[in-house]
């Protein structure tokens, strides 16, 4: 398998996951020093779901952030393009209830207009060939007055932070991408990971989209960041 490229071709980077699907939250870890699972807790309380509910998680890949939000009492539906994510999804989380598995595009979402009360991706937004229209389709969804989540790599405001931030990822994950069975998905995280945009251009993609009362906040001194935004209708 060769590495998907910045192109973010669909097949490739759905290629990429499928094989290291089994591996994939062991990846996160090791790639944030298990602040991932913080990130995670964050994006439970500011999604906030309660019982009834219909909540989207896109790009949900095992569905172990989709998981609080079923024990919550909502009906949630984790979303992938990856099959081989999926599968091991469904399998891991087979006691879960309220919790169905649906493949699917981002930027063709097999979904009715309006049906979710909440929708969020949690780092997966950076690989969509298409940020914008991903983030359109999470509107067409969601219902009006909805809200939406976004929890994605970013990058840190402070100088010296992003110096640091920027070594780890150039020279520390190709040292992990060595001794792993699947170094390719280690590259294209970190390639991914510079060349996405900072917080403040992400507030305006969010905007450009159609979203409103768009906002965020830095995690980790802005290694990730959590944008929040409502669907005006």
């Amino acid at each position: 398998m060769s590495r998907a490229s910045l192109d973010k071709k669909p097949a490739d980077v759905a290629a990429m996951f499928d094989g290291t699907a089994e591996r994939y939250d062991l990846l996160n870890t090791l790639m944030t020093g298990g602040q991932d699972r913080r990130w995670r807790r964050e994006v439970v309380r500011a999604v906030a779901a309660r019982p009834g509910e219909r909540i989207l998680d896109l790009a949900a890949g095992t569905g172990t952030s989709s998981v609080p939000f079923a024990e919550a009492g909502a009906h949630t539906v984790a979303c992938d393009f990856s099959l081989g994510m999926l599968r091991v999804g469904v399998r891991r989380q087979a006691g879960a209830r309220r919790l169905s598995f649906v493949a699917g595009d981002a930027l063709r979402l097999p979904f009715a207009d309006g049906v979710f009360d909440a929708v969020t991706i949690s780092f997966g937004l950076r690989n969509v060939a298409d940020t914008g229209q991903a983030l359109r389709e999470l509107r067409r969804v969601t219902r009006s007055g909805g809200r939406l989540l976004v929890c994605e790599v970013s990058h840190p405001p402070n100088g010296l932070l992003a110096l640091g931030h920027r070594t780890h990822l150039k020279f520390g994950l190709p040292l992990l991408a060595r001794v792993s069975s699947n170094p390719d998905s280690y590259r294209y995280l970190a390639e991914s990971t510079l060349a996405w945009p900072d917080q403040a251009a992400l507030a305006r993609l969010l905007q450009d989209a159609g979203w409103g009362e768009v906002r965020w906040r830095d995690l980790t001194f802005g290694v990730a960041a959590l944008h929040h935004a409502v669907n005006p209708g």
